[in-house]
């Protein structure tokens, strides 16, 4: 069975950081390499926005502007994680993050839509606030 968990959220001051990890787990054989690995949040009240995306080789990368030189994606296949530092945090990056997973045709594709992904995490709440 396929999961994603997500941990490393919590409460932070702005100007702070958190790193988010999104540790895959499968049968026997399992590997997570073969995903791409996309962040999204959703604030209360607000829809579900996609955050960032890494492809399956971890060449390729997306941002969504808000977060654009303050929080960075990266993926450790060794270890099935794939992690989201987030830097100078404000108000407004309050919310429940997810992450999510697919199986793209190709290695350096990063899909940016919710409905590219077919398996999701159960979300960690990042509360950023003085």
């Amino acid at each position: 069975q396929l999961q994603f968990v997500e941990s490393g959220g919590g409460l932070v001051q702005p100007g702070g950081s958190l790193r988010l990890s999104c540790a895959a787990s499968g049968s026997s054989g399992f590997t997570a390499d073969y995903y791409a690995i996309g962040w999204f949040r959703q604030a209360p009240g607000k829809e579900r926005e996609g955050v960032s995306s890494i492809s399956r080789s971890g060449s390729r990368t997306n941002y969504t502007d808000s977060v654009k030189g303050r929080f960075t994606i990266s993926r450790d296949d060794a270890k099935n994680t794939v992690y989201l530092q987030m830097n100078s945090l404000k108000p407004e990056d309050t919310a429940i993050y997810y992450c999510a997973a697919t199986k793209p045709f190709g290695s350096h594709y990063v899909p940016q839509w919710s409905y590219e992904y077919q398996y999701w995490g159960q979300g960690t709440q990042v509360t950023v606030s003085s």
